[in-house]
């Protein structure tokens, strides 16, 4: 029976890498002025790091629309669709293998109302009316693509990059590469618009493999976003230092012998961020400062858009407090998976978030915001062409829409396309990795220089695979 438990270091800079759990990393970094990125030591996070070039991004909205958004009905207008509607798929087109496998279901006209809007002339439909006045802020790439059919696997990948379980979320990888501008707050902040369970739950905010300081924060959605940020009734500030002090060494004493344990290091950095959130983090989180007028721009004067209003107005007052990412679910449950009557399923959910995204976009271009907040909508894939349940329609994952605005975009613009259904992507197509590569290259990050190793291995988010578009950048 092997007793071999430890690894030693094989060099001097490992070997300050891991004493102390990582605090010898911290000395030798300020000894050598090292920029930081791609560090290994997790409090390298606590303070924002140097991108690989300059770049307009420095914050990311992620808009997610959980349950797969029709992108026929929404933003990738086909008019030979309502032409051939209740016909079955020509024969020119090869059924793809869906959720519920190959599907021989006629066509299912779209009853949506489409204009060009703004001076790009981009198509939107009536049920994103508010936010078509913004449309030569947005660059639609209508040519998505994925490899999830399912809810699991599509969500996972478009958070993750991996269809399986167990690699670090995009706002991980953007908080590993670039840190955080506010020690006092998270540096990746998840606010959800209900109760719902999203599928695989904190996964997709999680770190994976990359230090556990790195994971989202999930922010209540009830109106109180952080709960126990006031200390109990007699318990001074004084004490709960004294307290977490003591705790914090009980809790390092522990860990001085399990350096590789970074869920105990991330519980330290916790509890430490939480004492300082409560100085700062009020005021932040704090939305009764915001006037009647702004309050009625994110719709929260109106019951259906007032939950997603607030959580957008939150999600912009966050970021203007130095978070770096900021990811809001709509639809928390799978709430936009409409394979049966989407008509009443996304008009209700389109209904709910077109006014608080449009005022949203207003709100960051208003304060200056939006040429360096890259805003970011879509969900796991798109919807079939072909009708299910006679109604509704099935997971398209081979052809989808998503848009980006701000953040170094150059707006009032398409990119790629779908066939003449909607079925596949056919031009500039763009895979989950692409998008992932993008995004970071907007936030001025090479990709392919951001790097974690594990196992040996060099990990990146987009498992080698993407490129980043740069038609994207203004």
């Amino acid at each position: 029976m092997s007793c071999n438990h430890f690894d030693h270091p094989t060099s001097r800079r490992e070997f300050l890498q891991r004493a102390g759990c990582g605090f010898g990393a911290v000395a030798l970094a300020a000894l050598t002025r090292e920029p930081a990125l791609g560090a290994t030591f997790p409090l390298s996070s606590a303070a924002a790091k140097l991108p690989h070039r300059a770049a307009q991004a420095k914050n990311v909205i992620f808009l997610f629309m959980e349950g797969g958004p029709s992108h026929l009905d929404t933003f990738d207008y086909k008019p030979l669709l309502n032409q051939l509607a209740g016909q079955p798929l020509p024969a020119s087109f090869k059924p793809p293998i869906t959720a519920m496998g190959e599907t021989k279901s006629p066509l299912l006209e779209c009853k949506r109302t489409w204009k060009q809007r703004g001076q790009s002339g981009l198509w939107v439909s009536d049920w994103f009316e508010r936010v078509a006045e913004h449309a030569d802020d947005l660059a639609v790439i209508r040519s998505c693509a994925s490899d999830g059919i399912n809810h699991a696997g599509g969500v996972c990948q478009m958070n993750t990059g991996s269809v399986f379980g167990g690699r670090p979320s995009l706002g991980a990888w953007v908080s590993y590469g670039l840190g955080t501008e506010n020690g006092n707050l998270p540096g990746f902040v998840v606010i959800k618009d209900s109760e719902g369970t999203v599928v695989n739950g904190v996964r997709n905010w999680g770190a994976g493999f990359m230090p556990a300081v790195y994971q989202g924060v999930e922010f209540n959605s009830d109106g109180v976003p952080i709960k126990y940020l006031d200390n109990p009734k007699g318990v001074t500030a004084e004490r709960q230092r004294d307290k977490l002090d003591l705790l914090s060494s009980l809790n390092r004493e522990y860990g001085r012998t399990r350096a590789d344990n970074t869920e105990l290091e991330a519980r330290i950095r916790g509890y430490e961020l939480a004492y300082r959130m409560q100085s700062e983090a009020p005021e932040a989180v704090d939305l009764s400062k915001e006037s009647a007028a702004t309050k009625q721009l994110y719709g929260m004067d109106h019951e259906e858009t007032a939950v997603f209003g607030r959580n957008c107005l939150l999600a912009r007052r966050l970021v203007e407090n130095g978070v770096r990412f900021v990811q809001l679910y709509s639809g928390a449950g799978s709430k936009w998976d409409a394979h049966k009557g989407i008509e009443a399923n996304h008009g209700k959910l389109c209904r709910a978030v077109d006014h608080p995204i449009a005022g949203l976009l207003s709100d960051l271009k208003s304060r200056g915001l939006l040429d360096e907040t890259l805003v970011i909508w879509g969900g796991e894939f798109g919807r079939t062409p072909m009708s299910e349940q006679g109604d509704g329609r099935d997971h398209n994952p081979t052809g989808f829409t998503m848009w980006m605005a701000g953040g170094g975009v150059r707006g009032g613009q398409t990119i790629g396309s779908t066939d003449e259904l909607g079925l596949y992507a056919v031009e500039d197509k763009m895979h989950v990795h692409d998008l992932h590569a993008t995004i970071l290259h907007l936030l001025g990050v090479d990709h392919t220089k951001l790097i974690y190793p594990h196992k040996g291995r060099p990990e990146r988010i987009d498992l080698n695979e993407g490129h980043a578009n740069v038609k994207m950048t203004a």
